[in-house]
């Protein structure tokens, strides 16, 4: 059989590049290497352009981490201000722990006087860098395996990487576990263009309605500022619906001056009875609304795969 008939039977799974990054290490604990191909991308952009053009079958992005917040860029991509992602949607989660290390050809860290990272290693590393390697100077990179490569190829640089990206020919590891906080965990979200029969809206297996498995809901809004309180109104909406909100986060919309696209998460799949109705309510509120998918909560269930419906 030729390789192209064997990758044409797997499914294509976009992350980002290279496969030493943290989205590759997720992607793993998401997906079965021995039936998925895991095709690497420079960005968290073009993963969401493979995923809407349906030339990988599932992408997998970061969305928030535990010590940093929120990666904007994600959301950037979710806010779709130019209607470019209108049938991606989130059809999984994953959890990863990130543990970070300063890698460097040189031979001590009084000799590094450049650093190169991603913003949000950067960001998780904070209290580290102060202390260790104060004013020298940090360059954001589209990842930190690409922060690892660079740096390779630098005597004075370093690279804050994970400890797999040590493997880059001419670096070695100066300082491990050099995150803020030592349960440091980023969570990744996984994407899918691709609808599906039956009663799962998502690409995986939801049990609905009383099911072994508890649900979440992502969905993303803008509020009428023309009604006095549509802010207060909207978030009521879920309380009086039963539904229990884990997150919210916004981003400037880009068309009106402090006007925010709004990002829920709530408990429960947007397919129950009583989310349904909370939604039909809270377009009372919003000019835009989009449920952008729901999924089986897997914080706390590190190392199980997922089951595709």
């Amino acid at each position: 059989m030729h390789f192209a008939q064997v990758v044409a039977r797997l499914r294509l799974i976009g992350i980002s590049r290279p496969r030493t990054s943290y989205s590759h290490q997720a992607a793993i604990e998401c997906f079965d290497p021995n039936t998925h191909v895991f095709e690497p991308k420079t960005t968290i952009e073009d993963i969401f352009v493979a995923v809407e053009d349906r030339t990988v079958t599932y992408g997998v992005v970061p969305f928030e981490n535990s010590t940093n917040g929120s990666v904007v860029f994600t959301l950037d991509l979710f806010c779709d201000r130019s209607s470019q992602y209108r049938s991606t949607r989130v059809c999984g989660e994953a959890y990863l722990d990130v543990h970070h290390c300063l890698l460097s050809p040189a031979k001590d860290l009084k000799s590094i006087t450049k650093i190169y990272s991603h913003p949000q290693a950067f960001g998780q590393c904070e209290t580290w860098l102060n202390a260790n390697l104060k004013g020298v100077e940090r360059v954001d990179v589209s990842s930190t395996s690409k922060a690892a490569q660079i740096a390779a190829g630098f005597e004075d640089a370093g690279a804050i990487a994970s400890k797999i990206a040590s493997d880059v020919k001419g670096l070695k590891i100066l300082a491990e576990n050099i995150e803020d906080s030592h349960d440091n965990t980023t969570r990744f979200f996984v994407l899918s263009a691709t609808k599906r029969s039956g009663v799962s809206t998502g690409e995986w297996t939801v049990e609905e309605g009383g099911g072994k498995k508890k649900d979440k809901s992502l969905l993303s809004f803008t509020i009428d500022h023309k009604l006095p309180g549509a802010l207060c109104d909207s978030l009521r909406v879920f309380k009086d619906f039963d539904l229990n909100l884990t997150s919210i986060v916004s981003r400037p919309t880009r068309v009106v001056k402090w006007n925010y696209i709004f990002f829920v998460e709530f408990e429960g799949h947007a397919e129950t009875d009583n989310a349904k109705q909370a939604l039909e309510e809270l377009k009372r509120y919003c000019v835009d609304l989009r449920v952008l998918g729901s999924y089986v909560d897997k914080q706390g269930r590190k190392g199980s795969r997922y089951k595709e419906s």
